[in-house]
């Protein structure tokens, strides 16, 4: 490869470092900015942006919004702390169910963040080290993600292999079982980590300086009144994502259009059917739950969706700018490697996920090359996309940041090195494990 295959790399990885320390909007305004650089520096044509995939985003964050707005988040969030207070010796096993239980659904790892204050309160009080359930619950709340039928990475893993047959239902068939196991073996394993309180120095040093309050003495706040329509908006949600399941479960739920010349029939494409749906569900809450429209905009579900909108929209569109430009060369070199050893490709999507902090961009960049690659089978392509949980290598997440912040017990950390935090052993494990099991049953399924 000439020198400048290398310049164009280096403005690549220049722009994605650039707008991960900038951070928001910064990664996708870098990525443009990437963009800018190929193309009048370097010649290279313009890349396409993921649009299928952005408005699907769109759509979803449209219909998570309205909920939000209409109080539906605070009722799930009311039924997921009602979970965990009731099962509070399992709180390790019990909390990070929840959270990707409740991930799933919404498709947002923002759901996670009422939780954590309550996943702290209920493990300390039941003098249970707060590192352990929290951490886990972390990792679980990410790998959420890749089974949510209506996350941004979901949106952009559909539009790339929905042409080669791999259905929503088929992926979820994957990385659901095999997130769940992941999920229970992390649990496992974590409550082996760190000392108890009643061993831990740090812990102690705190406790005597006062610092934290002893265990039993946290505060209840009272449960303020829901919205009215509150409920109504959250099952008007859940049906939605339950509707772009069956749609593509259920053959005769599914829409027939024209398509083509000759008037042929043919089923309405997911991207386009999961749009629709959540404009209606949209629709449905603003009408029946007492939301307003002006509201949506100034939501936090909103906010955080138009950040990940961008981020994919600038990143992606930079990946295949310079993708596009060396196709040949890039998928001769990975296709020489991935075939020696094809678990390498996990390994590559969780490095880029570390870099890129973006699930949906990550997606978005190294799913074309896989499909590419003959030895990677759709099914081992669905288990390995689940290593885009690799957004936690670094302690730079929201969701890792508030944990370290609410614990006060100082259980939960980063450590001096970086990535000696808290959450890197249960990171590693559960990826370890649902990449595994995902592509024992990936063998089944694709």
């Amino acid at each position: 490869m000439g020198i400048s295959i290398w310049l164009e790399l280096l403005v690549v990885i220049g722009a994605i470092v650039m707008g991960v320390q900038m951070g928001g909007m910064g990664l996708g305004i870098w990525g443009a900015a990437g963009v800018g650089v190929l193309v009048f520096v370097f010649g290279l044509a313009p890349g396409q942006p993921p649009i299928a995939a952005m408005l699907i985003i769109l759509a979803v964050i449209t219909a998570a919004a309205a909920m939000q707005a209409a109080g539906g988040i605070d009722y799930l969030v009311r039924i997921a702390t009602k979970i965990i207070r009731k099962n509070p010796k399992q709180i390790t096993i019990i909390a990070p169910l929840v959270s990707y239980i409740f991930t799933v659904g919404a498709g947002t790892s923002n759901i996670f963040y009422p939780l954590i204050p309550v996943i702290y309160e209920v493990s300390y009080e039941n003098d249970i080290r707060p590192e352990r359930p929290l951490a886990v619950s972390t990792v679980a709340n990410a790998l959420g993600i890749t089974s949510s039928p209506v996350s941004a990475a979901m949106a952009a893993m559909l539009t790339l292999t929905v042409v080669k047959g791999m259905t929503l239902p088929k992926i979820l068939l994957i990385t659901i079982p095999a997130s769940l196991v992941a999920i229970f073996v992390t649990a496992i394993v974590q409550n082996f980590i760190g000392k108890p309180l009643s061993e831990d120095p740090v812990y102690q040093q705190r406790l005597k300086d006062g610092l934290v309050k002893p265990p039993k003495c946290t505060s209840n706040e009272p449960e303020q009144p829901l919205k009215k329509g509150a409920a109504l908006s959250a099952y008007i949600f859940l049906m939605g994502v339950v509707m772009i399941v069956a749609t593509g479960a259920v053959p005769w739920l599914q829409r027939h259009v024209p398509s083509g010349a000759g008037g042929a029939m043919a089923p309405l494409d997911t991207t386009s059917g999961i749009q629709i749906i959540m404009f209606v569900v949209a629709l449905l809450i603003l009408i029946f739950c007492d939301a307003k429209v002006e509201d949506i905009a100034g939501e936090q579900v909103f906010g955080a969706g138009i950040v990940a909108l961008l981020a994919l929209f600038g990143i992606a569109w930079l990946a295949d700018t310079f993708v596009s430009a060396h196709q040949a060369a890039i998928n001769a070199a990975l296709q020489n490697t991935v075939t020696a050893i094809p678990l390498l490709f996990a390994l590559a999507v969780f490095v880029l996920a570390a870099l890129t902090t973006s699930q949906s961009a990550t997606t978005r960049t190294l799913v074309p090359i896989a499909l590419g690659i003959p030895v990677l089978g759709l099914g081992a392509i669905v288990a390995m996309w689940q290593a885009v949980s690799g957004v936690l290598f670094l302690p730079a997440n929201g969701t890792q940041l508030a944990a370290v912040a609410v614990d006060q017990t100082g259980s939960t950390k980063i450590g001096k090195a970086v990535v000696n935090h808290s959450f890197m052993i249960p990171l590693l494990v559960c990826t370890v494990v649902a990449v595994g099991v995902g592509m024992l049953i990936g063998t089944f399924v694709a």
